[in-house]
């Protein structure tokens, strides 16, 4: 048994978290829910929010991985600023986020005027750009998880691959990544929950259309100054889908820092 100095606050902690969802349950129009969670318009943000958040996850692990590897591994001067530089986005509120990607990538950015005078494209408030602003505010999230993973590693294994010959690249393909598989899969899972449940960023970037850019947390959002209670209907929703994947993928397979 816990001592009670160490119970009594942690039993606070634990109410502070659980409660807000047990109001929110408590406040849940039961009948009217079927309907409301079966809506075109849900199901649509729905899909929007999880494909999105699917392309976010797959993003920030094809270009995340190999940038963790860098940070914890590739002895690159000034590796501690690099760090705090990747991270911000954990700290910064995602609506800067938007903000910072609209002078980047908007139709004056400082790369979004090129792409419309070379390219002809426009990235601001389209479905790419719910992408681009999910994969910017929960990259970070797989970083910090994989660079945990590889600086808390054995590197003996690599040592004695790099002795017997190995390239670095086929070390790290054979050798770092099934070794840090679980780290990997944990900021995986990070990364995807918060992709599913980002708004400042990507009402920002991308705007509030219907069948577009209108995801789950948006169309929370428009739902709470118009029908309270359907928008307590997809906040359940969103909660139950985020909820979902973390226990189920946590309990099938990941055996790292999540378990």
């Amino acid at each position: 048994m816990p001592p009670v100095g160490i119970l009594v606050p942690a039993a606070v902690a634990l109410a502070f978290l659980v409660l807000p969802f047990v109001a929110l349950l408590d406040a849940a129009p039961w009948s009217a829910l079927p309907g409301l969670v079966t809506s075109p318009a849900v199901r649509e943000a729905l899909w929007l929010s999880l494909r999105s958040a699917s392309a976010a996850t797959a993003l920030s692990v094809l270009l995340g991985v190999p940038l963790a590897w860098v940070i914890a591994r590739g002895d690159v001067p000034g590796a501690g600023l690099l760090r705090a530089v990747v991270t911000m986005p954990l700290v910064l509120p995602p609506v800067v986020g938007g903000v910072a990607l609209l002078m980047l990538l908007g139709r004056r950015g400082l790369l979004g005027r090129h792409l419309e005078a070379w390219f002809g494209v426009t990235i601001p408030f389209t479905t790419l750009a719910v992408v681009i602003a999910a994969t910017f505010v929960a990259m970070p999230f797989l970083i910090v998880s994989v660079d945990g993973a590889l600086r808390s590693a054995d590197s003996r294994m690599e040592e004695a691959s790099a002795t017997l010959g190995a390239s670095r690249w086929y070390t790290f393909r054979r050798v770092t990544l099934p070794h840090v598989a679980p780290g990997i899969g944990a900021g995986a899972v990070l990364c995807f929950a918060r992709a599913l449940g980002e708004f400042g960023a990507t009402i920002t970037f991308a705007g509030n259309f219907p069948g577009t850019t209108r995801t789950m947390p948006l169309a929370v959002y428009l739902a709470l100054e118009q029908d309270p209670d359907a928008a307590i209907a997809l906040s359940l929703v969103l909660i139950a889908v985020s909820l979902g994947v973390l226990l189920l993928l946590r309990g099938r397979w990941l055996t790292g820092p999540l378990s």
